[in-house]
């Protein structure tokens, strides 16, 4: 397996051998607080020795600094902007400070936290104070709020280890470890158990976010799920409505919906022991027709729109089926489900059965293996959209109430046979469905609560001389499969918007969306409105803006 290979299994929380069995330099959590067992028998770990840190002061590095450049590049290498500064806040305060110094200078200011957008938000060449949160990144349990406190600059690995080693709990966000929280969670994250478990904004407890008001005052505002919350409308509006659009976030509290009592260990998911994984790959030869390769995307779609009932064992299972490029040789599917649920293998195999009946065409590998779930949930680098070298990137995504349709399914396999494409590009259906799917559409500010999958269309390459190519091949497919409704995923029958986790700066230009279908329906589709409401309220300066975000009223 090659290294692109690994990096797209990689990618979704997927584990290849590489990834899964070499354990040994796991990333360990800075700031959270030990717990009592998670269980019955289980030993309580000890309070570690306070690592050496930098003082708790800001960092301010300016261009002349030997680590701008460094600090400067986020995930995605196509972006890269110039700002006067780059501050690295230690606390809310310092986020407070920050933020007032840019509105009495009138600078222009973006916040990063993890730093995988997929678009250039903070890398706009008009941004003059980047605002980077990476040392807030504490996880514990706050006992005052009866929650889990998490900061934005905490990585996902970071979130998944100190709640697993602290409490043997977890939480359903995504299955890239270096993945930073501030965006994912506020942009409404899933991952390898939302189909149990839900969005990871449906645990959303509370949050603390730094805002500006009309008089350019800056101040931090708690605001909470409890309905007769005055700040209720702040807190809902990070339940999907994605980043950089109200404040900047500095803590998070997450707590399952309906926990009651005041063990933390039962304030949570509790976290699987073990992870069951299935891959499944087939070779692009001459037996991988047309008919073969459509009729296994067909009865994966179709799979899961007959088993994403909530509670069902069926929703226990999470897929994704990694439609690679002819030019990659072979393309896979990749399952995982706790290990330990009753009839785990057997669920498999008649998933596996389910989605290669009447295609005529046999794996070249099926293979399984049982690991312990926490380590490739926290291995360094498995979240990475291409390596060292390979890091510029275009996806384009959607969410999916059925299976394509068999023209849609035609042309996925013209774009994944043509001779533009290369082994770095390819559609990825993403199981997804079950436990989300019993929030109403109007209790978050996620939208989409009857999806299935979501489809991933990307394509992945390392220099800047091949942006254009890499940019037309992944656009033209894009458009090609929605071409009946203006090129986009306009919500209908099959189709039902786009994740905003996912930003896609094209739905916002009449060039490659010619649907007459505004880009936040797609995004938001009726909760735009109630978004617009909270933006007029919580930042009527406008302070907070980038390419897609929600606008005022």
């Amino acid at each position: 397996m090659d290294a692109w290979d690994r990096a797209k299994v990689n990618r979704r929380g997927l584990f290849t051998a590489a990834g899964a069995l070499a354990v040994g330099g796991a990333v360990t959590a800075t700031g959270g607080t030990a717990g009592p067992a998670a269980a019955a028998g289980r030993t309580a770990p000890a309070t570690p020795a306070a690592p050496a840190t930098p003082a708790a002061v800001p960092v301010s590095v300016r261009p002349a600094d030997s680590r701008y450049d460094s600090l400067l590049r986020g995930n995605n290498w196509r972006f890269v902007g110039r700002p006067d500064e780059i501050r690295v806040a230690a606390s809310a305060d310092d986020v407070v400070h920050a933020v007032s110094e840019a509105v009495r200078s009138g600078r222009r200011l973006a916040v990063r936290s993890g730093g995988h957008c997929f678009e250039g938000f903070t890398a706009d060449r008009a941004v003059r104070l980047l605002l980077d949160l990476s040392r807030l990144n504490s996880v514990g349990y706050d006992g005052d709020r009866g929650a889990f406190a998490i900061g934005p600059g905490a990585t996902l690995g970071e979130v998944y280890r100190t709640l697993f080693t602290g409490w043997g709990v977890t939480i359903p966000a995504g299955g890239c470890p270096e993945v930073g929280a501030g965006g994912h969670f506020c942009g409404g994250g899933y991952g390898p158990l939302s189909r149990t478990y839900g969005s990871v904004v449906d645990h959303l407890h509370a949050v603390e976010v730094v805002v500006v008001d009309g008089d350019g005052s800056v101040r931090t505002v708690v605001a909470t799920r409890d309905p007769d919350d005055p700040h209720h409308d702040l807190w809902w509006a990070h339940t999907g409505g994605g980043g950089g659009n109200f404040g900047v976030v500095t803590r998070y509290w997450l707590r399952a919906p309906g926990a009651t009592g005041t063990d933390p260990a039962t304030l949570l998911p509790a976290a699987p022991a073990r992870l069951l994984e299935c891959v499944v790959a087939w070779a692009w030869d001459e037996r991988m027709t047309e008919k073969a390769f459509t009729g296994l995307l067909r009865n994966f779609a179709v799979w899961h729109e007959q088993n994403s009932k909530a509670g069902t064992p069926q929703a226990g299972l999470y897929a994704i089926m990694q439609a690679a490029h002819r030019s990659a040789g072979s393309f896979r599917m990749i399952v995982q489900i706790d290990a330990d649920a009753p009839d785990a293998d057997g669920l498999v195999t008649r998933f596996v059965s389910a989605v290669t009946a009447g295609t005529g065409t046999a794996p070249t590998v099926n293979a399984r293996r049982t690991m312990p779930w926490l380590h490739p949930n926290t291995w360094p680098g498995a979240g990475e959209a291409g390596d060292v070298i390979t890091r510029r990137y275009k996806i384009k995504a959607a969410y999916l109430r059925r299976s394509f349709s068999d023209p849609q399914l035609a042309t996925v396999h013209r774009h994944l046979t043509n001779s533009t494409g290369t082994a770095a590009g390819s559609l990825e259906l993403i199981g997804y469905g079950g436990q989300v799917n019993t929030v109403r559409p109007t209790a978050t500010a996620v939208a989409q609560r009857d999806a299935v999958l979501k489809a991933d269309f990307h394509t992945v390459w390392a220099d800047e001389a091949d942006d254009a190519a890499g940019l037309a091949w992944v656009r033209d497919f894009y458009r090609d499969v929605f071409r009946e409704t203006g090129g986009v995923p306009v919500p209908g029958g099959i189709s039902d918007g786009t994740y905003i986790n996912y930003p896609d700066v094209d739905l916002a230009d009449p060039a490659w969306n010619t649907s007459g279908v505004p880009w936040h329906t797609l995004y938001y589709k009726d909760n735009y409105s109630r978004l617009q409401r909270v933006k007029a309220r919580w930042d009527p300066r406008d302070v907070f803006h980038h390419a897609l975000a929600v606008q005022r009223p």
